[in-house]
């Protein structure tokens, strides 16, 4: 019997003296469970709107995994340096815990597992007063984001960015586009440099300055580009002409003023708010300019006679050729090239002795629109 109870207690004792070896040192103190700061926070300035944008903590600052993510806190102010939070300018609240993960009762063997979970993309946008709004370019606004736990204790303050706090210019509020041959006319009244700018632009700062910056937009693949930019001018009528375009597509136009501060070694860049967009549908029924400068002149002594005209080249981007026109006494015109003509001459030798002839020729584009005729020009023939 007592062979058999040593039998039985043996693995015991090996069980018990394995657990003891596995103690490696004192046990661990509890984790306070608080989230480690954000070290990726970001920010952009458009107007008066910041949009902040950080990962959301995945560790706690003893390297845990986070279970409980409280309020974060978003810290604004006009220092340099943020120590701590004080009076905040948001206090966002606690983000959704986690849906569990739905028990399956047949599962694939996982072939590759990763014990880091995704750190889930947060997103805020501020409102900035008017009165960190300021007319010294060279100030900033400083943020900051702090994130708390289940028992109102964080893991300190986020890294501190920074955006200008210079003022912008309001968008004109009468954008109005008007479709022409040589391009998209774009007309605004601007508002100069009003709201306290010109005084510091001009007197204060010469390092800011201020441009109305056109956007066209591509309608059908949404891509953004920019027409152009004029300096900010005078109170009063303002005008662009965009000549960048294809034809055939549908755009939206904007402007947005732009306050643009030189720095040393660096240029900033801060848009105001956008006009609401201007639709053009960039249809072409524009013909090319009318040739000019028509000149025959008769030749065929001794040879077959023959005329030969020649005129001013159109210099439109899209001109695809010229045709010809040609009329007798009283008679209708008759086009006498079968194709366009590239180049801005032609040789008529169809003609016969004693008749007189009259001629004018037009322009092409690529698009078959086909200007006016041209003054006419007339040639006899002995």
């Amino acid at each position: 019997m007592k062979a058999n109870l040593g039998k039985f207690l043996a693995p015991i004792a090996l069980c018990l003296l394995l657990a003891s070896c596995a103690q490696t040192g004192p046990p661990l103190p509890p984790s306070l469970e608080l989230p480690k700061a954000p070290a990726d926070l970001r920010a952009s300035r458009k107007g008066n709107r910041v949009t902040l944008t950080w990962s959301e903590p995945t560790l706690t600052t003893d390297r845990q995994s986070v279970r409980y993510i409280g309020p974060t806190l978003v810290c604004r102010s006009l220092e340099s340096e943020i120590t701590e939070c004080g009076n905040p300018s948001a206090i966002l609240p606690a983000p959704p815990p986690s849906p569990a993960p739905q028990k399956r009762r047949f599962q694939r063997p996982v072939t590759q597992k990763s014990d880091k979970p995704h750190p889930a993309p947060q997103t805020y946008i501020d409102t900035l007063p008017s009165t960190m709004q300021l007319q010294d370019p060279v100030a900033e606004v400083t943020y900051a984001v702090e994130i708390f736990n289940r028992n109102a204790r964080s893991g300190g303050l986020s890294n501190r960015v920074h955006v200008p706090a210079v003022v912008t210019l309001p968008p004109p509020s009468d954008l109005a586009a008007d479709l022409t041959g040589d391009g998209v006319l774009l007309t605004w009244t601007s508002a100069g440099e009003s709201q306290n700018v010109a005084a510091n632009s001009s007197a204060n700062s010469p390092s800011l300055r201020l441009r109305y910056r056109i956007y066209r937009r591509d309608e059908l693949s949404g891509k953004d580009a920019i027409a152009g930019e004029i300096k900010v001018g005078d109170p009063g009528p303002a005008k662009f002409m965009d000549a960048g375009f294809e034809w055939e597509k549908t755009y939206l136009y904007r402007i947005t003023a732009v306050s643009i501060i030189k720095r040393p070694d660096s240029e900033v860049q801060v848009e105001g708010d956008d006009t609401p967009p201007v639709r053009v549908v960039a249809h072409d029924v524009f013909p090319p300019s009318v040739p000019s400068g028509l000149q025959a002149a008769h030749s065929g002594e001794g040879q077959k006679p023959f005329i030969d005209l020649i005129w001013a080249p159109v210099t439109n981007a899209d001109l695809a050729g010229y045709n010809v026109y040609r009329s007798e006494t009283n008679g209708a015109a008759v086009k006498l090239n079968s194709g366009l003509l590239k180049s801005p001459s032609y040789r008529d030798s169809a003609v016969a002795s004693g008749k007189t002839y009259t001629y004018a020729v037009s322009a092409v584009d690529v698009r078959g629109n086909e200007s006016h005729l041209s003054e006419e020009t007339s040639e006899p023939v002995p």
